[in-house]
Protein backbone atom coordinates (compact mmCIF):
# COMPACT_ATOMS: atom_id res chain seq x y z
CA UNK A 1 0.00 0.00 0.00
CA UNK A 2 2.83 2.31 0.82
CA UNK A 3 4.31 1.49 -2.53
CA UNK A 4 1.31 2.55 -4.68
CA UNK A 5 1.49 5.90 -2.27
CA UNK A 6 4.69 7.05 -3.04
CA UNK A 7 4.40 5.78 -6.73
CA UNK A 8 1.03 8.38 -7.08
CA UNK A 9 3.27 10.76 -5.26
CA UNK A 10 5.91 10.38 -7.96
CA UNK A 11 3.54 10.94 -10.66
CA UNK A 12 1.75 13.93 -9.02
CA UNK A 13 5.47 15.70 -8.36
CA UNK A 14 5.99 14.55 -12.34
CA UNK A 15 3.45 15.83 -13.83
CA UNK A 16 3.45 19.55 -11.67
CA UNK A 17 7.28 19.36 -12.92
CA UNK A 18 6.13 19.06 -16.65
CA UNK A 19 3.56 21.51 -16.19
CA UNK A 20 6.16 24.28 -14.29
CA UNK A 21 8.64 23.59 -17.36
CA UNK A 22 5.64 23.85 -19.87
CA UNK A 23 4.67 26.95 -17.99
CA UNK A 24 8.43 28.52 -18.31
CA UNK A 25 9.37 27.46 -21.78
CA UNK A 26 6.32 29.62 -23.13
CA UNK A 27 6.93 32.41 -20.73
CA UNK A 28 10.70 32.14 -22.45
CA UNK A 29 9.25 31.59 -26.06
CA UNK A 30 6.79 34.58 -25.42
CA UNK A 31 9.89 37.03 -24.64
CA UNK A 32 11.99 35.80 -27.82
CA UNK A 33 9.51 35.66 -30.13
CA UNK A 34 9.74 38.29 -33.22
CA UNK A 35 9.54 41.86 -31.91
CA UNK A 36 9.81 41.19 -27.98
CA UNK A 37 13.84 40.58 -27.96
CA UNK A 38 13.97 44.24 -29.79
CA UNK A 39 12.92 45.60 -26.73
CA UNK A 40 15.50 44.31 -24.64
CA UNK A 41 18.72 45.27 -26.90
CA UNK A 42 22.18 45.43 -25.41
CA UNK A 43 21.91 49.38 -24.35
CA UNK A 44 25.19 51.49 -23.60
CA UNK A 45 24.06 51.69 -19.80
CA UNK A 46 23.92 48.22 -19.79
CA UNK A 47 27.19 47.43 -21.06
CA UNK A 48 28.70 51.24 -18.93
CA UNK A 49 27.45 48.71 -15.74
CA UNK A 50 28.68 45.42 -16.42
CA UNK A 51 32.06 47.66 -17.19
CA UNK A 52 32.52 48.94 -13.92
CA UNK A 53 31.15 45.80 -12.24
CA UNK A 54 34.64 44.15 -14.13
CA UNK A 55 36.28 46.66 -13.46
CA UNK A 56 35.95 46.10 -9.42
CA UNK A 57 36.54 42.40 -9.59
CA UNK A 58 39.72 43.00 -11.68
CA UNK A 59 40.87 45.37 -9.71
CA UNK A 60 40.40 42.79 -6.71
CA UNK A 61 41.58 39.97 -8.78
CA UNK A 62 45.11 41.57 -9.53
CA UNK A 63 45.47 42.65 -5.80
CA UNK A 64 45.18 39.00 -4.63
CA UNK A 65 47.74 38.07 -7.46
CA UNK A 66 50.08 40.51 -5.87
CA UNK A 67 49.56 39.15 -2.21
CA UNK A 68 50.33 35.77 -3.63
CA UNK A 69 48.88 34.22 0.06
CA UNK A 70 46.12 33.32 -0.67
CA UNK A 71 46.39 32.05 -4.11
CA UNK A 72 43.47 30.05 -4.29
CA UNK A 73 39.82 31.41 -3.36
CA UNK A 74 39.32 28.33 -0.96
CA UNK A 75 42.38 29.20 0.83
CA UNK A 76 40.88 32.08 2.18
CA UNK A 77 38.07 30.08 3.83
CA UNK A 78 37.70 29.56 7.43
CA UNK A 79 39.45 26.66 8.57
CA UNK A 80 37.05 23.95 9.92
CA UNK A 81 35.06 24.40 6.16
CA UNK A 82 38.22 25.03 4.08
CA UNK A 83 39.66 21.20 5.36
CA UNK A 84 35.89 20.38 4.15
CA UNK A 85 36.09 21.76 1.03
CA UNK A 86 39.89 20.19 0.18
CA UNK A 87 38.18 16.89 1.33
CA UNK A 88 35.44 17.19 -1.40
CA UNK A 89 37.80 18.39 -3.78
CA UNK A 90 40.21 15.42 -3.18
CA UNK A 91 36.73 12.99 -3.67
CA UNK A 92 36.56 14.74 -6.68
CA UNK A 93 33.79 16.96 -6.61
CA UNK A 94 33.19 20.40 -8.03
CA UNK A 95 33.30 22.82 -5.32
CA UNK A 96 31.27 26.33 -6.45
CA UNK A 97 29.88 29.32 -4.56
CA UNK A 98 28.15 32.12 -6.28
CA UNK A 99 30.12 36.25 -5.57
CA UNK A 100 28.96 39.47 -5.82
CA UNK A 101 31.15 42.51 -6.33
CA UNK A 102 30.01 45.69 -4.71
CA UNK A 103 30.85 48.99 -5.54
CA UNK A 104 32.34 50.60 -2.32
CA UNK A 105 29.78 48.20 -0.36
CA UNK A 106 26.78 49.05 -2.17
CA UNK A 107 24.92 47.07 -5.05
CA UNK A 108 26.18 47.34 -8.78
CA UNK A 109 23.00 48.35 -10.83
CA UNK A 110 22.92 46.70 -14.00
CA UNK A 111 19.92 48.46 -16.15
CA UNK A 112 18.60 45.80 -18.21
CA UNK A 113 20.21 42.79 -17.84
CA UNK A 114 21.73 40.83 -15.43
CA UNK A 115 25.41 39.89 -14.37
CA UNK A 116 26.12 36.02 -13.31
CA UNK A 117 29.40 35.74 -11.25
CA UNK A 118 30.22 32.34 -10.03
CA UNK A 119 33.55 30.77 -8.79
CA UNK A 120 34.20 26.74 -8.92
CA UNK A 121 37.07 24.26 -8.12
CA UNK A 122 38.71 21.13 -8.80
CA UNK A 123 41.33 19.05 -8.20
CA UNK A 124 43.69 16.97 -10.54
CA UNK A 125 45.16 14.51 -8.87
CA UNK A 126 48.72 13.37 -10.09
CA UNK A 127 48.66 16.31 -12.61
CA UNK A 128 51.27 18.61 -12.87
CA UNK A 129 50.77 22.57 -13.37
CA UNK A 130 52.70 22.43 -17.04
CA UNK A 131 49.74 19.51 -18.08
CA UNK A 132 46.78 21.20 -16.96
CA UNK A 133 48.09 24.54 -19.09
CA UNK A 134 48.93 22.63 -21.75
CA UNK A 135 45.76 21.05 -22.03
CA UNK A 136 43.94 24.71 -21.06
CA UNK A 137 45.54 25.91 -23.91
CA UNK A 138 44.80 22.84 -26.56
CA UNK A 139 41.76 25.26 -27.89
CA UNK A 140 41.81 23.49 -31.53
CA UNK A 141 40.64 20.06 -29.45
CA UNK A 142 38.09 21.23 -27.50
CA UNK A 143 35.09 19.76 -29.17
CA UNK A 144 36.96 16.31 -28.07
CA UNK A 145 36.34 16.49 -24.56
CA UNK A 146 33.59 19.24 -23.88
CA UNK A 147 30.29 17.89 -26.07
CA UNK A 148 27.58 18.81 -26.57
CA UNK A 149 28.15 22.57 -24.80
CA UNK A 150 31.40 23.38 -27.51
CA UNK A 151 30.50 22.43 -30.91
CA UNK A 152 33.87 23.64 -32.20
CA UNK A 153 36.78 25.86 -31.04
CA UNK A 154 39.68 27.05 -33.32
CA UNK A 155 42.90 29.03 -32.17
CA UNK A 156 42.46 32.11 -34.60
CA UNK A 157 45.91 33.91 -33.27
CA UNK A 158 48.53 32.70 -30.89
CA UNK A 159 51.58 34.80 -30.21
CA UNK A 160 53.19 33.72 -26.69
CA UNK A 161 51.19 33.82 -23.61
CA UNK A 162 48.28 35.30 -25.95
CA UNK A 163 45.33 33.26 -27.63
CA UNK A 164 42.50 34.65 -29.85
CA UNK A 165 40.45 31.57 -30.10
CA UNK A 166 36.59 31.65 -31.53
CA UNK A 167 33.99 28.95 -29.74
CA UNK A 168 30.64 28.15 -30.73
CA UNK A 169 28.67 26.76 -27.44
CA UNK A 170 25.48 25.09 -27.98
CA UNK A 171 22.83 25.09 -24.49
CA UNK A 172 19.87 23.32 -24.62
CA UNK A 173 17.50 24.02 -21.25
CA UNK A 174 14.14 23.84 -22.43
CA UNK A 175 14.73 25.74 -25.49
CA UNK A 176 17.76 25.63 -27.92
CA UNK A 177 20.73 28.22 -27.94
CA UNK A 178 23.86 28.80 -30.17
CA UNK A 179 26.36 31.18 -29.65
CA UNK A 180 29.83 32.39 -31.82
CA UNK A 181 32.23 33.73 -29.70
CA UNK A 182 35.86 35.22 -29.82
CA UNK A 183 37.73 35.37 -26.77
CA UNK A 184 41.12 36.64 -26.31
CA UNK A 185 43.03 35.11 -23.61
CA UNK A 186 46.11 35.82 -21.75
CA UNK A 187 48.56 33.26 -19.38
CA UNK A 188 50.80 34.83 -16.59
CA UNK A 189 53.14 31.84 -15.38
CA UNK A 190 54.46 33.35 -11.81
CA UNK A 191 56.97 30.35 -10.79
CA UNK A 192 56.73 26.55 -11.15
CA UNK A 193 53.67 25.48 -9.70
CA UNK A 194 51.55 29.05 -10.25
CA UNK A 195 50.00 30.31 -13.20
CA UNK A 196 46.91 32.40 -13.91
CA UNK A 197 45.02 33.26 -16.98
CA UNK A 198 42.11 35.80 -18.05
CA UNK A 199 39.74 35.60 -20.76
CA UNK A 200 37.35 38.18 -22.28
CA UNK A 201 35.03 37.72 -25.02
CA UNK A 202 35.16 40.14 -28.03
CA UNK A 203 32.39 39.01 -29.44
CA UNK A 204 29.42 37.32 -29.03
CA UNK A 205 26.36 36.63 -31.69
CA UNK A 206 23.64 34.41 -31.64
CA UNK A 207 23.01 32.03 -34.77
CA UNK A 208 19.75 31.39 -36.00
CA UNK A 209 19.28 28.17 -37.80
CA UNK A 210 22.49 26.79 -36.85
CA UNK A 211 24.05 23.80 -38.76
CA UNK A 212 21.53 24.69 -41.70
CA UNK A 213 22.66 25.98 -44.71
CA UNK A 214 21.09 29.53 -44.48
CA UNK A 215 22.21 29.89 -40.70
CA UNK A 216 23.06 33.21 -40.63
CA UNK A 217 24.53 35.44 -37.22
CA UNK A 218 22.51 38.06 -35.60
CA UNK A 219 23.73 41.44 -34.82
CA UNK A 220 25.54 42.07 -31.29
CA UNK A 221 23.02 43.09 -28.96
CA UNK A 222 20.31 42.82 -31.04
CA UNK A 223 18.92 39.42 -30.30
CA UNK A 224 17.67 37.08 -27.35
CA UNK A 225 19.96 38.15 -24.85
CA UNK A 226 21.07 34.74 -23.67
CA UNK A 227 24.45 35.79 -23.61
CA UNK A 228 26.00 39.33 -24.10
CA UNK A 229 29.31 39.10 -22.42
CA UNK A 230 31.23 36.48 -20.68
CA UNK A 231 34.84 36.96 -19.00
CA UNK A 232 36.72 33.76 -16.89
CA UNK A 233 39.80 33.93 -15.02
CA UNK A 234 41.33 31.36 -13.91
CA UNK A 235 44.33 30.42 -11.30
CA UNK A 236 46.63 26.56 -11.49
CA UNK A 237 48.31 25.59 -8.14
CA UNK A 238 50.18 22.53 -8.10
CA UNK A 239 50.35 20.92 -4.66
CA UNK A 240 48.87 17.75 -3.03
CA UNK A 241 50.37 15.30 -5.35
CA UNK A 242 48.18 17.01 -8.09
CA UNK A 243 46.98 20.72 -9.60
CA UNK A 244 44.26 22.62 -8.12
CA UNK A 245 42.29 24.15 -11.10
CA UNK A 246 40.04 27.51 -10.11
CA UNK A 247 37.91 29.51 -12.64
CA UNK A 248 36.18 32.52 -11.64
CA UNK A 249 33.29 33.10 -14.58
CA UNK A 250 31.63 37.06 -14.85
CA UNK A 251 28.60 36.77 -17.69
CA UNK A 252 25.97 39.11 -18.80
CA UNK A 253 22.54 38.37 -19.71
CA UNK A 254 19.56 40.47 -20.28
CA UNK A 255 17.19 41.22 -17.34
CA UNK A 256 13.87 39.21 -16.86
CA UNK A 257 10.92 41.03 -17.04
CA UNK A 258 9.32 42.72 -14.06
CA UNK A 259 6.87 40.38 -12.64
CA UNK A 260 8.37 36.87 -14.01
CA UNK A 261 11.55 36.79 -11.69
CA UNK A 262 9.60 34.34 -9.05
CA UNK A 263 9.02 32.05 -12.54
CA UNK A 264 12.45 32.70 -14.95
CA UNK A 265 14.73 33.70 -12.23
CA UNK A 266 15.40 30.05 -11.11
CA UNK A 267 16.10 29.03 -14.61
CA UNK A 268 17.76 32.26 -15.72
CA UNK A 269 20.17 32.33 -13.04
CA UNK A 270 20.81 28.77 -12.95
CA UNK A 271 22.52 28.47 -16.79
CA UNK A 272 25.91 29.97 -15.72
CA UNK A 273 26.13 27.80 -12.47
CA UNK A 274 25.92 25.05 -14.87
CA UNK A 275 27.63 25.91 -17.43
CA UNK A 276 30.65 26.64 -15.17
CA UNK A 277 29.99 22.97 -13.32
CA UNK A 278 30.11 21.30 -16.40
CA UNK A 279 33.20 23.11 -17.97
CA UNK A 280 35.08 22.21 -14.74
CA UNK A 281 33.98 18.41 -14.53
CA UNK A 282 34.91 17.70 -17.76
CA UNK A 283 38.47 19.27 -17.19
CA UNK A 284 39.10 17.22 -14.60
CA UNK A 285 37.88 13.90 -16.23
CA UNK A 286 40.13 15.12 -19.90
CA UNK A 287 42.99 15.62 -18.15
CA UNK A 288 42.84 12.12 -15.95
CA UNK A 289 42.55 10.88 -19.30
CA UNK A 290 45.40 12.63 -21.11
CA UNK A 291 47.81 11.59 -18.22
CA UNK A 292 47.08 8.34 -17.81
CA UNK A 293 47.72 7.52 -21.77
CA UNK A 294 51.37 8.76 -20.54
CA UNK A 295 51.60 5.95 -17.84
CA UNK A 296 51.77 6.11 -14.06
CA UNK A 297 55.82 6.36 -14.00
CA UNK A 298 55.45 9.68 -15.34
CA UNK A 299 52.81 10.96 -13.07
CA UNK A 300 54.40 10.12 -10.06
CA UNK A 301 57.89 11.23 -11.35
CA UNK A 302 56.09 14.77 -11.82
CA UNK A 303 54.34 15.21 -8.69
CA UNK A 304 54.74 18.10 -6.41
CA UNK A 305 54.47 16.86 -2.77
CA UNK A 306 51.84 18.26 -0.44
Amino acid sequence: MGGQLEEKQDRQISIRRSIKQYFIATLILCLIAPGAANAEDLKPETIAAFNRYVQLTEAQIDAELARREPFLWIESLPENRREAVYQELRDGKVVIERLETLDDGKKISVPGGLIHHWIGTIFVPGATLAQVVAFEQDYDNQLQYFQPDVMRSKIMQHNGSDFVVDIRFYKKKIITTVLDTTHEVHYEPVDATHEWSRSHTTRVQEVEDAGEPHEKLKREGRDNGFLWRMNTYWRFEEKDGGTYIESQSISLTRDIPTGLGWMIGPYVNSVPRESLTFTLDHTRSAILQRIGATGSHQISRNKTPG
